[in-house]
């Protein structure tokens, strides 16, 4: 329940989350709603630009960042939240000084970045929650940290602090959790071959773990370890923390077919 005092937030959804899962833009909703925020979804978002910026492309980049920032623009009380950590690094770390020549843009864009945070890290560190209610998943997970969440946010606790509160769920800590997954948006492209043996290698630690479950908190890290899994027939499944969070484990796991829901979901 919500009112006119409940912190604001405009959720960034990205674009990846979008167009291929939108069921962590309903997890994130729930769980902001459920920690006392109004939240809304304003028009005009698209993507934060991050794939221009990698591919070396400021002109386009800064073409993005800017349709980003106007359409987040009409309430520059609200805090803006991501559940991504690559996007909101994007945001945080990167548009200031995509503008850095631009006095105005510049302005506009530090102000932007201020606002913003990825989705647990605004949820403890802001908002001051410590466990989530009414979700359960009985089984094992593992913890994927994503570079740019990890490396660019310092989001690694929170994630953690949040499943903690699970009922039933028990984090079992991979070998070099923090490592790389070899995703990296273009990188994986441009190097598939490169990709492919990190990839291979941070499979090996998650499924060392005895887990049946690996979270993580960048949709793009989760589709590439997913993808990679299937393709080794591993029964290994992947799903966004905020899922897991908002205590939705009917929606198939990431890859999986359709209808599948993962075992031991329920709700506490």
């Amino acid at each position: 329940m919500t009112d006119k005092t409940s912190p604001g937030v405009a959720l960034f959804i990205t674009c990846l989350t979008d167009t291929m899962r939108p069921s962590i833009g309903f997890a994130a909703v729930r769980l902001l709603e459920d920690a006392g925020c109004h939240v809304r979804a304003p028009r005009g978002q698209t993507c934060c630009g991050q794939p221009a910026y990698n591919a070396g492309d400021p002109a386009r980049a800064r073409a993005v960042a800017r349709t980003t920032i106007e359409a987040f623009s009409d309430n520059e009380n609200e805090y803006v939240v991501a559940p991504s950590g690559s996007c909101a690094a994007t945001v945080k770390r990167h548009y200031p000084a995509l503008f850095a020549e631009d006095p105005v843009w510049r302005k506009r864009a530090e102000s932007f970045a201020a606002r913003t945070f990825e989705l647990t890290a605004f949820l403890t560190d802001v908002l001051g929650v410590s466990a989530v209610s009414g979700a359960a998943w009985d089984g094992v997970a593992t913890y994927h940290d994503s570079c740019s969440g990890l490396r660019d946010l310092g989001v690694r606790d929170q994630p953690r602090r949040l499943l903690s509160s699970v009922a039933g769920l028990t984090l079992i800590e991979a070998e070099e959790a923090e490592a790389c997954c070899g995703f990296g948006g273009m990188f994986s492209i441009k190097y598939a071959d490169i990709s492919e043996r990190i990839v291979d290698a941070k499979i090996t630690h998650l499924e060392a773990t005895g887990a049946t479950m690996v979270l993580g908190g960048d949709l793009g890290c989760l589709m590439n370890i997913a993808g990679r899994l299937a393709r080794r027939g591993s029964p290994l499944e992947v799903r966004h923390v905020a899922e897991v969070l908002a205590g939705d484990t009917a929606t198939p796991a990431i890859g999986a077919p359709p209808g599948r829901a993962s075992p031991g979901g329920r709700r506490a």
